[in-house]
This record gives C-alpha cells, sequence and structure tokens, in this order.
C-alpha cells in the first residue's frame, strides 16, 4: 500500500570549502530540517553546472535523511537529479534502494519538492514493508 507523507523543509547550501568558489562542477553541502508527516534532518552533497541566472542549469545530489516517518524511525538516503532548460525544471527524487534502515528498513518511494515565495515544500509517496 502507498502512503503520503506532506510538509515543508528549510534547507541550507554552504559552497564546499574544499573547492573554488567559481569551480565547476559547483559543491555544496546541503542540510535540512523536515517539517510534517516527514520529522527528521538530512545532509548532503550536491554538484551543480550551469547559469541559474539565464534560467539553465543541472545539479545531482544524495543526502542521507534521519527521522521519524509514519510513526517509524529511522534513516534513508535521497537521490536527486535536476534540469532546469529555459526556466522549465525537470526533477527527480527518489529513495535509494536497498538505503533505508532502522525502522524504515525497506522503504521505497518518490519525493516532489515545489518551492512557492521561497518556502520549500515535499510531497513524499512511499511504501514500507508490512505497512
Amino acid at each position: 500500500m502507498t502512503a503520503h507523507a506532506h510538509g515543508t523543509f528549510d534547507v541550507k547550501g554552504t559552497p564546499d570549502p574544499s573547492v573554488g568558489k567559481d569551480a565547476v562542477p559547483g559543491r555544496l553541502l546541503i542540510d535540512k530540517q523536515f517539517h510534517g508527516d516527514l520529522v527528521g534532518t538530512s545532509k548532503g552533497l550536491m554538484l551543480t553546472a550551469g547559469d541559474v541566472a539565464k534560467g539553465s542549469a543541472g545539479y545531482v545530489a544524495i543526502e542521507l535523511v534521519t527521522g521519524t516517518l509514519g510513526g517509524r524511525s529511522g534513516s534513508f538516503a535521497l537521490q536527486h537529479s535536476g534540469t532546469m532548460t529555459n526556466g522549465v525544471q525537470e526533477l527527480s527524487v527518489k529513495v535509494v534502494p536497498g538505503s533505508a534502515v532502522g525502522q524504515l528498513a525497506g522503504l521505497g518511494g518518490t519525493m516532489t519538492i515545489k518551492i512557492d515565495s521561497g518556502k520549500h515544500f515535499y510531497d513524499f509517496e512511499y511504501t514500507l514493508p508490512g505497512q
């Protein structure tokens, strides 16, 4: 059975100090706080290229989420792949197969992210064994 989790998250991206400011690909260290049906934190690494100011760019990222989902606690990894072409965005965020541990072992799913007026929202469609 598929379940849905909804909520918001706060994100902070910090340029990776081990590479220069204008490095290609760019590297950001990610810290997030999830609120709502998924409560927890994450840390990750994002690689970027392109020119966001001109409306075309891309990124990939992996983040490790630790928290509580559907009354179960544990951690899992999310894999991001995103592009923006002339201002049109495409984004895929999926649970990395085999990455979930603790009470979230066996978790699978996809996350949709929306940004509205600078606020980040998520919709997480997921499955858990024994759900």
